[in-house]
């Protein structure tokens, strides 16, 4: 079963559900929808999983990175109370912190827009993977159907032949 099958159990679950009179709304077999849902999951292509990996690695690599920028924001916050006499150190450890507070900002904002083009990259694929596809098989069915009829054609006209010799068999009796 395949995820286009899926989605249509789903919807003829939801389609074929009992109504709330002048509600407008439905009774659902939670059970018989979970699992529906679950299986959808399961078949989706395992790049979709890797771009929510990528999004989720990415969140961490960027909370990590504010984090140490932080972490080393503070350390250099002490070390200026320590050496305040010296003023050439202040400067030095204020531009080395917004050094690396840029880097920082640099790479999560890069990590950002990747995964993002990642993303995006694997949706169009998919998007495109789903047209061709769905031509494919609006193809194959149309193929399909113009078998059946002009197989029902055949059949219709031989049982017609049929018919009109049994009549002139039946004339000709007389």
């Amino acid at each position: 079963m395949n995820v286009m099958n899926l989605l249509e159990y789903l919807q003829e679950i939801v389609d074929s559900a009992s109504k709330i009179p002048m509600t407008g709304k439905i009774v659902l077999d939670k059970k018989e929808v979970e699992d529906t849902v679950d299986k959808i999951i399961n078949f989706l292509p395992d790049e979709f999983k890797k771009a929510q990996w990528v999004y989720s690695e990415k969140e961490r690599i960027l909370s990590e990175a504010i984090s140490q920028a932080e972490s080393i924001k503070k350390e250099n916050i002490d070390l200026m109370k320590k050496q305040i006499d010296n003023h050439s150190i202040i400067k030095e450890a204020t531009s080395r912190a917004d050094e690396i507070l840029a880097v920082a900002t640099r790479d999560a904002k890069s990590m950002r827009l990747g995964a993002r083009d990642y993303a995006d990259e694997v949706l169009c694929q998919l998007e495109k993977e789903v047209d061709e596809k769905g031509k494919k098989m609006v193809t194959q069915i149309s193929a399909e159907m113009e078998t059946f009829f002009n197989h029902l054609q055949e059949n219709v006209s031989g049982t017609t032949n049929t018919i009109r010799e049994n009549v002139k068999e039946l004339r000709n009796i007389k």
